[in-house]
């Protein structure tokens, strides 16, 4: 994280929402583009949390249902099971003759690979993850579209809020595995308290993840339950009030153990807002870092669909709204005005570049 100066503060929090647009009539079809809505065929794989998990794979196939609704087109769909499926999926849809197959999740990124280089004629969208060969090397091919987000921005800003609404000084954070789709979330988490402190003259400590050796916290999966939870007793016992799971749908494990416990814990969510997707655990929900999934799919597949589909990385950020953070709802009228104008603050920050977050796991276009 470098900050090159800090502003002075000002306005409230800002909120970046998913978007789910439906319209009704097709464009006019642009050169060597499908010229009616049934000509072109969006489909897409789910890794094997399923379309249903209300967050990462509903959010990206939204877009997507989105983009067809105002093409006046019809979507095709695999649900993976588990990840022995992920390739079977993919080749079912070619062979239903989708021209647009969006892949949801870096663990498709091997299976979007090979059956692109089997379907040049195809355009793939890969969701949260860049192609590379057998040994690791980067892989670029052109017909298919990375989609990425520099979620390191939107996660800063949740870390300083949360460094500012701690009562304990002690902040914590755990992810579902390594992965840099979700060190990128624990590193902007790290700039934001890091922020925080220096404007405050403040020591709010994180726990479970170490920036500087990248190294923390993690669950081993995004769907095992008992573990989370079990690693949230352990954060509620070291005096964690403000807490961060980058795993999924597993924050939903946390706010159960603090709602049983009577804890007086903050949560963070990821990808979709919290609150409104998980209302069950509502008073919970400090905030959400927002990858606007939706938005993004959404947005690819209307450019595929009209002839102009490139792939050039889509990179989301604070920016271009491709990132964010979700309303503070019930939480707002216990967190100070001028905090959330510090927020505001940081956020046109870093828009500006006059703060630079800083996370070895963020799009590197």
């Amino acid at each position: 994280m470098r900050r090159n100066h800090l502003a002075t503060i000002g306005l409230a929090i800002g909120a970046a929402g998913t978007l789910l647009l439906a319209g009704c009539a097709a464009p006019p079809a642009a050169d060597g583009a499908p010229d009616t809505a049934s000509a072109f065929v969006p489909c897409v794989v789910s890794d094997l949390t399923g379309f249903d998990d209300k967050d990462f794979n509903q959010l990206s196939y939204e877009g997507v249902v989105a983009a067809a609704d105002e093409l006046g087109a019809s979507t095709k769909r695999a649900e993976s099971a588990s990840e022995d499926q992920y390739a079977g999926n993919i080749s079912g849809l070619v062979d239903q003759n989708c021209n647009l197959i969006v892949t949801v999740g870096f663990a498709l990124a091997a299976a979007t690979r090979d059956a692109a280089v089997a379907s040049e004629d195809i355009d793939f969208a890969l969701v949260d993850s860049t192609l590379s060969d057998e040994e690791g090397n980067p892989v670029e091919l052109p017909n298919v579209k990375p989609i990425l987000f520099d979620t390191a921005q939107a996660a800063a800003l949740a870390g300083y809020l949360a460094a500012g609404v701690s009562e304990t000084g002690i902040v914590g954070t755990y992810g579902g595995m390594g992965f840099p789709s979700v060190t990128v979330f624990m590193d902007g988490f790290a700039d934001g308290i890091s922020l925080y402190n220096e404007e405050h003259s403040a020591d709010v400590k994180l726990v479970g993840w170490d920036k500087e050796a990248q190294n923390g916290l993690f669950v081993g999966s995004f769907d095992d339950q008992n573990k989370a939870r079990a690693i949230t007793e352990g954060l509620l016992d070291q005096g964690v009030d403000v807490l961060m799971p980058v795993a999924g749908t597993l924050f939903q494990a946390s706010a159960s153990v603090a709602d049983e416990r009577d804890a007086s814990l903050a949560v963070i969510g990821v990808n979709g807002d919290a609150f409104e997707t998980t209302p069950q655990f509502r008073e919970y929900y400090l905030t959400s870092v927002l990858k606007n999934l939706t938005t993004a799919t959404k947005e690819v597949t209307l450019a595929a669909a009209s002839g102009d589909f490139s792939a050039t990385p889509y990179v989301g950020t604070l920016e271009n709204d491709g990132v964010g953070i979700a309303p503070t709802h019930d939480w707002e009228e216990r967190i100070d005005p001028a905090l959330l104008a510090e927020v505001e603050q940081l956020k046109a920050d870093i828009i500006s570049g006059d703060v630079v977050v800083e996370s070895q796991s963020s799009p590197r276009v």
